[in-house]
């Protein structure tokens, strides 16, 4: 199913405030932030936010009905509010999955509409197909399951074919001698123990990535910016995709059968860079239950207006 071109207006609810929030002792000396929204009667929902290690902001409470849900977010493992900040110490998939799963305990919940995008959407499966009890329904964008190829796409030869401008200032901050992975070679850089070093790989790394995001045309001069959240998410991401995000290779798609019969809606922009459809659509063809939206005219960014409209959409959908 194709969705058309949308209005300018935002789809999104109004902004709203947090009446619970606080951190959460997961173990391992980390501690998440979470916080709770809306209405505290109302069906629970999660919202699981990208990277790994983006951190929640607050337009993502608004892509839920605050009269209907009782909207949970969390800054995962070292990142956000969580501490500690860039923390990659235990900071694995399996522990993720364990942390959703002591704060749905933690607030008494017993199952969640999960929403997730990207990494979010991974998260999400991978919290579905261990707990598929706790789950009434999900709503998955832009997504992603960490393969090889996935990886591949973006930091070794796919994307580099369509924005070859962008591909070379990417790779022309690493040595020639290092450019046959570099992920690894980012990984050694923002690891390297020297702080200037590693603010500006951050800054290369989400560069690359950030302007891949949108259809909508960036500037010659467009840059990710820098500073500590720049540098926590370029760390958190390289942790990740240096290590295989910590699973086997293709472990979501071949556990698939686990969550079959729990309803989802996937929302997948038809010119995503960043996680190509092929993803979304091999997830969709082994997930009998699932809807795949294909939006027209739309890239990787939940703040496009044809993502947030069908992701609104989606969440209403389950909200009765």
């Amino acid at each position: 199913m194709t969705k058309g071109t949308t209005s300018a207006a935002s789809p999104l609810y109004p902004p709203i405030q947090p009446h619970e929030s606080g951190m959460l002792d997961v173990g391992d000396g980390h501690q998440i932030y979470f916080e709770v929204n809306g209405n505290p009667a109302g069906r629970p929902a999660l919202f699981l936010h990208g990277g790994p290690g983006g951190g929640c902001i607050a337009d993502y409470r608004r892509l839920f009905n605050p009269r209907r849900y009782r909207i949970v977010l969390f800054d995962q493992r070292g990142c956000g509010k969580s501490r500690p900040q860039s923390g990659i110490e235990a900071n694995t998939s399996a522990k993720l999955v364990a942390d959703i799963e002591l704060l749905r305990t933690h607030l008494g919940i017993d199952r969640f509409v999960v929403l997730g995008g990207s990494w979010g959407a991974a998260l999400a499966l991978l919290y579905a197909q261990a707990f598929p009890d706790r789950i009434h329904a999900l709503v998955l964008r832009g997504v992603f399951t960490a393969r090889r190829q996935e990886i591949d796409w973006l930091y070794r030869y796919g994307a580099s074919e369509l924005f070859p401008e962008r591909w070379a200032t990417f790779k022309g901050f690493i040595s020639s001698a290092e450019s046959d992975d570099l992920v690894a070679a980012y990984h050694r850089r923002l690891f390297s123990g020297d702080r200037d070093m590693e603010i500006e790989a951050a800054r290369a790394w989400c560069t690359w990535e950030s302007s891949l995001m949108s259809i909508a045309p960036r500037s010659p001069g467009f840059s990710a910016g820098g500073g500590e959240h720049t540098r926590t998410l370029a760390r958190i991401e390289a942790h990740y995709f240096v290590n295989d995000s910590f699973l086997g290779e293709g472990q979501i798609l071949s556990n698939m059968e686990a969550i079959r019969v729990i309803p989802g809606i996937i929302v997948q922009g038809r010119y995503d860079v960043v996680t190509p459809p092929a993803t979304a659509h091999a997830v969709h063809r082994l997930w009998p239950a699932s809807r795949l939206d294909i939006v027209a005219n739309a890239g990787h960014a939940t703040s496009e207006p044809g993502i947030a409209r069908g992701l609104v959409e989606a969440t209403d959908h389950f909200a009765v």
